[in-house]
């Protein structure tokens, strides 16, 4: 692999997103605090619907509004009160992000769903995932793009100084693949997206979105080379979840980054959160698996909780980033 530039400085850490309790100010300060190297904008699904992943992005799309239905996000007739409430909530916190940050002159993260994960949880409005129906899924994949190259010039207007990496989440992606994603009856499941067509999906996105773009999947069986091939600079793993070793030795050799989840998100049963020295270890063990020069570690790696922090206490949330942030400084000064 040649010299490559990536867009964050070596040592970095961040999180993956989703933070515990309501208040956006006091999250956006932890965040701030503790990742000064790779801050992003923190998601609060605590504050209820239109802060939920799948609501916040929808909230963003082009000419698809969107409202709730029996729990569930679907596509609406018009725009009204669901979709005000999530575009509201938005606002709220790019305020908070502008306010807090507004001379930050490095890399900040934003977070999406991807397109595929989407079209597995959006309803049509006759009922049923977008999924079954590929020319919908399509739509909606250009409404994401149209709208995720807003939201993140909404960012850069905001933070003048500094440069946007944005995450996609595409939790659901290896189901879709699979054809494992149930129907709304529960006794079958929808047709598996052909890998090719999933990759034209998310690299329309990515390329619509026009800024670098890492793709978190904090599942197993993570299609690295569709990733890869779709323009993802980065992937977000749960390295709890990664078994075979080749895949992702293939794709970081060819010059994907990694966003390694290293650090648990739930307090194991003492209740401690691992310490950094535990943490770069971890990063730093699986490193050396895959037999590649540790100069490159720090550079090609950014460390991360293994997945949202959602549901963990905010005194276990602080204490996670604090150690992903101590464990990319060690793993960069090695």
């Amino acid at each position: 692999m040649t010299d490559q530039q990536w867009p964050w400085p070596a040592g970095a850490a961040t999180g993956i997103g989703s933070l515990p309790g309501t208040d956006i100010a006091e999250a956006q300060r932890v965040v701030l605090g503790e990742l000064p190297a790779l801050p992003h904008l923190p998601e609060l699904p605590a504050r209820g619907p239109g802060a939920d992943l799948v609501g916040r992005t929808a909230g963003l799309l082009v000419e698809l509004p969107v409202e709730l239905y029996a729990a569930r996000w679907r596509i609406a007739p018009r725009p009204g009160k669901d979709l005000r409430r999530a575009r509201d909530l938005m606002e709220r916190d790019l305020d908070q992000l502008a306010e807090q940050a507004e001379e930050y002159a490095g890399p900040v993260k934003v977070q999406a769903a991807g397109p595929l994960t989407l079209a597995a949880s959006l309803e049509l409005p006759i009922g049923g995932r977008m999924l079954r129906d590929p020319g919908a899924v399509r739509d909606l994949a250009g409404s994401l793009g149209e709208g995720l190259r807003g939201h993140l010039a909404a960012v850069a207007r905001r933070l003048p100084r500094a440069s946007v990496l944005l995450q996609l989440d595409e939790p659901s992606l290896p189901a879709v693949l699979a054809g494992r994603v149930p129907t709304e009856s529960g006794l079958g499941t929808h047709r598996p997206v052909e890998p090719e067509a999933a990759r034209g999906l998310l690299r329309g996105v990515i390329e619509a979105a026009g800024v670098p773009t890492v793709l978190h999947c904090c599942a197993p069986d993570v299609p690295l080379e569709l990733i890869r091939t779709a323009g993802a600079v980065g992937v977000a793993l749960d390295l709890g979840l990664v078994d075979d070793l080749d895949p992702l030795g293939e794709a970081l050799d060819a010059g994907l980054g990694l966003l390694a989840g290293a650090a648990s998100a739930l307090p194991p049963s003492a209740g401690r959160a691992p310490t950094s020295a535990q943490v770069a270890d971890r990063v730093r063990r699986l490193w050396d698996r895959l037999g590649f020069p540790r100069r490159r570690l720090a550079e090609q790696v950014v460390v991360t909780p293994a997945c949202g922090l959602a549901g963990a206490t905010p005194a276990y949330a602080r204490a996670v980033l604090t150690a992903c942030r101590d464990a990319g400084r060690r793993l960069s000064e090695e």
